[in-house]
């Protein structure tokens, strides 16, 4: 995809592994941290410099983004291990990298040469917000299926009762639990017009239930509480969730998209 060239809007910008075993968004449809980054020359703390460096990024960034009329909303940017490169989230898309003067973006993945095994220098940052931004849900507020057993992982997995291929990895709850891994789903329905179900199921009294009868197209009597579905919904754009299923690791890790129940397993055993 040529960024300037074709003027697309980001937002279409999809990670490749989640665009495989996972139903995409319906198009018709911060936490303040201290940041802190040691100086390479001095290993000195600097926080305040940092973070003067990385607003005026986020608004250099946000003014080209509007020279291009690309709709794009920076949510957070943060240094990485090479020199003048940054991470750069944003919301509802895939996180991307930029260059210190803001003039330059590089879609895709850094590869660290030097290992054994090749790794994206964003992979940790990534995972690190995510694993912040599970650690804040409440688990009244999601749909929990235990491990049989003793625990010995805990999933989180965006998903829409409307998505073929979160009925598919729905089907195999079972050999997934019987396996020492508890499921914790997170509402994300796809489109404007799959959120009433979605809220139908949360406001349940078995969701469980609910969540089976709408995954298999039973209509459910509308929503009559006070629930976290769009809340969900807003959490999966911060993180960069396009479709669904989204499987993460408890660490913040992304697994996959529709998995099998050894796959998942293999992943967390890693």
């Amino acid at each position: 995809m040529q960024f300037n060239r074709s003027k697309v809007m980001l937002a279409c910008v999809v990670a490749s592994a989640m665009a495989l075993g996972a139903c995409s968004k319906n198009q018709d449809s911060k936490k303040d941290d201290t940041l802190t980054a040691t100086s390479p020359a001095t290993g000195e703390a600097s926080n305040l410099t940092e973070r003067n460096k990385q607003q005026r990024l986020i608004q250099t960034l946000q003014a080209n983004f509007k020279k291009a009329d690309i709709n794009a909303k920076i949510l957070d940017v943060k240094p990485t291990e090479m020199p003048n490169m940054y991470w750069v989230s944003m919301e509802g898309m895939s996180s991307v990298y930029a260059t210190a003067d803001g003039k330059y973006l590089i879609q895709g993945d850094v590869i660290r040469l030097g290992d054994k095994k090749l790794s994206s220098i964003g992979d940790k940052i990534q995972a690190t917000e995510n694993k912040k931004h599970f650690a804040s849900l409440k688990v009244e507020d999601l749909l929990v299926y235990p491990a049989q057993g003793k625990a010995k992982h805990v999933v989180y997995v965006f998903t829409d009762a409307s998505c073929p291929y979160c009925h598919k990895l729905h089907e195999h709850m079972s050999e997934i639990t019987a396996k020492g891994i508890e499921v914790r789903y997170i509402a994300w329905p796809r489109g404007e017009q799959f959120i009433p179900a979605m809220e139908s199921v949360w406001c349940s009294a078995n969701r469980q239930t609910a969540f089976d009868q709408a995954i298999a197209g039973v209509a459910l009597p509308p929503a009559t509480c006070k629930n976290p579905v769009r809340d969900q919904y807003a959490l999966g754009l911060k993180m960069g969730v396009n479709g669904t299923p989204a499987i993460y690791s408890s660490e913040g890790e992304y697994l996959g998209g529709y998995m099998t129940a050894d796959e998942i397993e293999s992943r967390l055993n890693k």
